[in-house]
């Protein structure tokens, strides 16, 4: 009983320990380079509600992203939020996609600027993946696929 009790919070220990840590590391195939993706410690606030939120930097640009995730009936959406661009994709099992940001965000004072947004590549990331996406592989594909969409 006694090992068993070390061993459970030596594991609490570790996991406190790489929460807030970098969780994956990934190439954008884009001219921003690599990218890092770490979950935040704390929630933070969009629109009046604590989301999880994810920080993406990549090695080319000083610019990063903040992904919040919105838990809905059904679908999680991933607000995209950087200086130049804010976008909303959305994955409700059936498909995993980028849209602008809903009236939900906009009311929260976002909104998808089309000066900065490249259409033609907004339109290729309005399917990126059928089915259920899992919030890990969904933000992976995030930092993967967000900086085409910057014009």
């Amino acid at each position: 009983m006694k090992r068993f009790l070390i061993s459970m919070l030596l594991f609490a220990t570790l996991a406190a320990l790489s929460y807030g840590k970098v969780v994956v590391k990934g190439e954008s195939n884009t001219p921003f380079g690599a990218y890092t993706i770490e979950i935040l410690d704390q929630p933070m606030m969009l629109g009046g509600e604590e989301m999880k939120c994810y920080l993406i930097s990549y090695e080319n640009t000083p610019m990063q992203a903040k992904v919040f995730v919105d838990e809905v009936k059904g679908c999680k959406n991933y607000v995209v939020v950087t200086d130049e661009l804010s976008v909303m994709y959305t994955c409700n099992g059936k498909y995993f996609g980028v849209n602008k940001v809903g009236k939900k965000y906009k009311d929260a004072g976002l909104r998808t600027d089309d000066d900065h947004l490249d259409r033609v590549d907004y339109f290729r990331q309005k399917l990126i993946t059928q089915g259920e996406t899992a919030e890990f592989d969904a933000t992976a594909l995030i930092a993967s696929y967000f900086p085409a969409l910057i014009d």
